[in-house]
């Protein structure tokens, strides 16, 4: 599970690589490579190479119809990384409320 979250992580770690995935989010639908590169100020090739590593953290599935590549995003992953985040959230609001706790006993 580590190993798919660091992925993940890594993925989405660059900003161009989250806009690529909205993209593909809010399009709801399959767009080709065509397609994404039309939306952004780099080579064709440089957003295959951003939709490839969505693609191996899971983010991205990419089927060919001919010669054309289509994408679309595939969000379920991300839930890994919410569960592994609210994991920490817990552990520091139980952390603060024991300090909350102890330095309401010390007044």
């Amino acid at each position: 599970m580590q190993d798919n979250i660091t992925k993940i992580l890594k993925a989405i770690a660059d900003p161009k690589r989250r806009e690529i995935f909205h993209a593909l989010v809010i399009a709801s639908s399959a767009l080709s490579i065509s397609q994404i590169s039309g939306q952004f100020d780099i080579s064709r090739q440089g957003v295959t190479k951003h939709i490839k590593t969505l693609e191996s953290a899971g983010l991205v599935e990419i089927t060919a119809q001919g010669r054309e590549r289509f994408c679309v995003a595939d969000a379920k992953p991300l839930k890994q990384v919410s569960e592994w985040v609210n994991f920490y959230n817990k552990f520091w609001d139980t952390a603060l409320g024991n300090l909350e706790s102890f330095l309401d006993q010390k007044k």
